[in-house]
């Protein structure tokens, strides 16, 4: 236990928010399966020309490739790039052991996604030392316990946490105290700032507005003039205001997947296939995290980029792919005669609840029952032999020529 004056511990706690965020999560994990690319341009996504990219190591960054860019865009920004086909099951059980050794440091934690969170370390401090010895632990704690590195950032508020964690980036830690937080802001480009987008640059910049520094200088009823409601917003932000406790989130909100299909289609057979796929990529994740979901959402984008969404509660929590497809597929007939050609098509599980937690799903159908006992059958040989060693028939691929 640490000694501290309550004036010393004071002082300390005026800066105890932590942004936490993992460096090229997805391909820090699989590197660690395949050092010898270390160093080398690397992109998770799938290799299809209208998928995305999820995430891209520094190396490929250095050619311009971004989160969520297309991946034809990508390969011919970087053609030398290793492109690895991303395994989410795996990144959701190391996101687990992440907000693991978050945990043990505070209970004070707030998920921002897989792979980030904020910390706040107040209470931490008597037993780690000061903010700045519990951001190196954390990262010391990362890099021993999972072999990837995190970055971190530290100060007084939510927003320049995040701020100095992206400034210290890749594996680094910057602290950034409450007399340098002004000072420090007041350096950085408008763009820094939270719910400042290009096209808020773009008319910023037109009234002269270019920095920080310069949001700070003018009078909020021009910023409001300008911004309408969200010029009261930024003006805060550029003077380092940002009162917003840490808030612990215990459970994830929503937990789907989605295809983006590389020709738009208007083929029910394809559709009700990779619904089936999609139900089980959820199922799998759900049951993986422990988890029963109350909500089943289905997810429609059409060649024009319209999306519709539309979603059924059920009478009892479900895990079960099965299930999840039933569901879904009565959502896809509630939506009637599409208008055009289907592009993406996603399911979602929601209003989720701990499986030990949630009621039993009963049913008079027996087949309920043998699907699940299926399913977890199937969960363990995809844990001993991977994602891809056994599939339902209905989503094997029948090859050219076959009925």
């Amino acid at each position: 236990m640490k000694q501290y004056s309550e004036a010393g511990l004071r002082e300390l706690r005026r800066s105890s928010i932590l942004h936490v965020d993992m460096d090229a999560f997805f391909v820090s994990v699989e590197l660690r399966s395949r050092p010898e690319l270390k160093g080398r341009p690397v992109i998770v996504g799938y290799p299809a020309d209208r998928s995305v990219v999820l995430s891209a190591s520094y190396e490929a960054r250095k050619f311009g490739v971004k989160s969520a860019m297309p991946m034809a865009v990508a390969a011919r920004m970087c053609p030398s790039a290793v492109i690895i086909e991303p395994r989410h099951k795996l990144y959701y059980e190391v996101s687990g052991q992440i907000m693991a050794i978050f945990g043990s440091v505070t209970d004070l934690v707030e998920p921002l996604s897989v792979d980030e969170a904020f910390l706040d370390v107040g209470g931490a401090i008597r037993r780690l030392g000061p903010p700045r010895d519990i951001g190196e632990l954390i990262r010391r704690r990362v890099a021993g316990e999972l072999g990837i590195t995190a970055s971190v950032g530290i100060a007084a508020s939510k927003f320049v946490a995040k701020i100095a964690s992206t400034r210290c980036k890749p594996d680094g830690l910057l602290l950034i105290g409450p007399e340098e937080t002004v000072p420090y802001l007041h350096t950085l480009p408008v763009g820094a700032l939270w719910g400042v987008g290009a096209k808020t640059v773009e008319v910023l910049a037109r009234m002269g507005i270019r920095t920080v520094a310069d949001v700070a200088a003018t009078p909020l009823p021009s910023l409001r003039k300008i911004l309408g409601a969200t010029g009261e917003h930024v003006h805060r932000l550029s003077w380092g205001i940002d009162p917003r406790p840490v808030t612990p989130v215990r459970l994830e909100k929503s937990i789907g997947a989605e295809e983006t299909f590389a020709v738009d289609t208007a083929d029910d057979a394809l559709l009700h296939r990779e619904l089936l796929r999609l139900a089980h990529r959820t199922a799998e994740r759900l049951r993986s995290a422990g988890m029963h979901a109350r909500t089943v959402a289905l997810k429609l984008r059409y060649a024009d980029f319209s999306t519709i969404t539309r979603s059924r509660t059920v009478s009892t929590p479900i895990d079960s792919a099965q299930l999840l497809y039933g569901v879904a597929l009565q959502l896809l007939e509630s939506v009637g005669e599409r208008p055009m050609t289907v592009r993406l098509i996603g399911i979602r599980a929601e209003q989720l609840e701990e499986a030990a937690q949630a009621p039993l799903q009963l049913s008079l159908d027996r087949r309920d029952d043998n699907w699940r006992a299926a399913e977890q059958a199937l969960d363990r040989v995809t844990r001993k032999f991977g994602n891809k060693s056994v599939l339902p028939a209905r989503l094997l691929d029948p090859g050219p020529g076959t009925d």
